[in-house]
């Protein structure tokens, strides 16, 4: 790769780093190019980047950026995810791969909104509730009290339709 080539992968990959509020690095070995096309895939449906970067040219992308402690984790093969919304969708998808890769997949690092963290608080991460799952659980505590207060207001009158119903069948 050439030198200028290199200056604009760490200029776009430090304009992803500054932005994310979700990284992890994991170590891979033996994963096959099948199994390759389906973890991308699986990641960019989620709307996660990842990315396999020479961790040189990570280091240096880091530098400025939230994820600069991050950077030192790397050595060895490595990759890098990247979440930009929800910081529990990554990591869901994220465990998911790792239960399917298995021994070929392993946590290095992560990082979540600037907070370091290791491979137990990333699955801890993943066991959370989504953005969609607390807006979900939010809007039912909120529904909550109004529709107890309509069945109670509703109440009284299906008893006295009831007793006119009762009284209508045996008057006939």
């Amino acid at each position: 790769m050439q030198r200028n080539e290199k200056q604009e992968m760490v200029g776009a990959l430090h304009a992803m780093m500054a932005k994310a509020n979700f990284a992890a690095a994991v170590a891979y070995k033996n994963i096959d190019a099948e199994a390759t096309v389906k973890l991308r895939r699986t990641f960019r449906e989620a709307k996660v980047d990842y990315k396999v970067v020479k961790n040189t040219l990570a280091r240096l992308a880091a530098k400025g950026t939230p994820l600069e402690q991050f950077a030192e984790q790397l050595t060895g093969p490595s990759a890098i995810i990247l979440g930009y919304e929800d910081v529990v969708i990554p990591a869901k998808v994220l465990r998911d791969v790792l239960k399917e890769q298995g021994e070929k997949m392993s946590v290095k690092a992560g990082v979540v909104q600037g907070n370091l963290v290791d491979a137990t608080g990333l699955k801890a991460l993943a066991d959370m509730p989504g953005l969609p799952e607390l807006r979900a659980m939010l809007l039912g505590v909120i529904s909550a009290p109004a529709s107890k207060l309509v069945r109670l207001l509703n109440t009284p009158g299906s008893q006295l339709a009831r007793v006119l119903q009762a009284k209508s069948e045996k008057a006939a």
